[in-house]
């Protein structure tokens, strides 16, 4: 028998950057793990927008050839030198950076895994990290939000728009959330949503300020850009806050204008790999995320395709037909 056979992890690779094509199916010998290094066996691996960024390049991976993903749920396989507080077979989760997640299996720095409670699934997990670690810092780091207040969110249906509808409301909030259908609507009425407007038959700022009595929404999330930015930042109060998590219309040039004069609205662009690059406020985070599913906090999966199949999971995300979360299974 091969030695290295438990060693063999099939991974998605991509050789260079562009459309979901790049992404090749492949293998590797893994080396055992380092000082401060575990090996994960995936379980569930999530499928991000951040992972198309990678993967065309608008965010740049370290080095190519790599391995993109940044989410996933699995059981520790072997722990590497000095690691301590983990043992083999033991659950975990992580979420962000070093990308390496569409893999059957991994070396990953110890200091990354989130042990999971019993009562919380591996595909829950892996499809409610990132988006849980994201909602945390929005409503407690970006601008702490407060019971009474009134937020919108884009693309409420969608994977991270259902998160931060939840969260929302279990902090007080009043919740708009635009869709694009009215079957995206009832899905997200059904995790809490209080008004869906539905972006193809109403001008969003219109609806908001028709929503909120002419005032604007307290707070706004957009992870669409484009032209959406615009009209996010034209439904915001004076002196209301606007946070831009992502881009999938593309960027706008930010005219400084539309957030002074009559506006007064305060913008912000907050990373969150920037904010699990700090040790403490990772682990805060993903803690906050595991209380929050103890206390209801749903996952909706949309579809789960094996590894091998990644280039099709990204082009569905990118068609924005499906609600929910996308999985990958090793």
């Amino acid at each position: 028998m091969d030695k290295d056979i438990n060693n063999k992890a099939g991974q998605i690779v991509i050789h260079a950057y562009g459309d979901a094509s790049v992404l090749e199916h492949g293998s590797v010998i893994l080396p055992p793990p380092g000082g401060g290094e575990i090996r994960v066996r995936h379980t569930a691996i999530g499928v991000n927008f951040v992972d198309i960024y990678h993967r065309s390049g608008l965010y740049p991976l370290p080095a190519l050839p790599a391995v993109p993903g940044v989410e996933a749920a699995g059981v520790v396989e072997a722990i590497g030198p000095g690691v301590q507080g983990l043992a083999v077979g033991q659950r975990i989760a992580y979420a962000g950076p070093p990308a390496g997640a569409y893999s059957t299996a991994r070396n990953l720095p110890a200091e990354k895994a989130i042990a999971l409670p019993d009562e919380v699934a591996d595909d829950t997990v892996a499809a409610l990290l990132l988006r849980g670690i994201t909602a945390h810092m929005l409503f407690q780091h970006v601008r702490p939000l407060r019971a009474g207040d009134t937020v919108l969110v884009q693309a409420a249906a969608g994977g991270l728009g259902l998160v931060l509808v939840q969260w929302a409301k279990a902090l007080g909030a009043t919740v708009i959330g635009t869709v694009s259908s009215e079957a995206k609507a009832a899905l997200a009425r059904e995790h809490g949503l209080d008004h869906a407007i539905n972006y193809r038959e109403h001008a969003v700022p219109d609806a908001v300020r028709a929503l909120t009595a002419g005032r604007g929404v307290d707070y706004a999330i957009d992870g669409i850009g484009g032209q959406t930015l615009v009209d996010t930042l034209r439904a915001v109060r004076a002196f209301g806050m606007v946070a831009s998590v992502g881009q999938v219309s593309g960027e706008v040039p930010l005219d400084l204008s539309m957030l002074g004069g009559g506006h007064n609205v305060a913008f912000a662009r907050p990373s969150m790999f920037g904010m699990v690059a700090d040790a403490g406020l990772y682990r805060e985070a993903a803690q906050a995320t595991l209380a929050r599913l103890k206390g209801g906090l749903r996952a909706t999966v949309a579809q789960v395709l094996p590894l091998a199949q990644a280039a099709e999971a990204h082009r569905r995300l990118e068609d924005g037909a499906n609600s929910g979360a996308i999985l990958l299974r090793p």
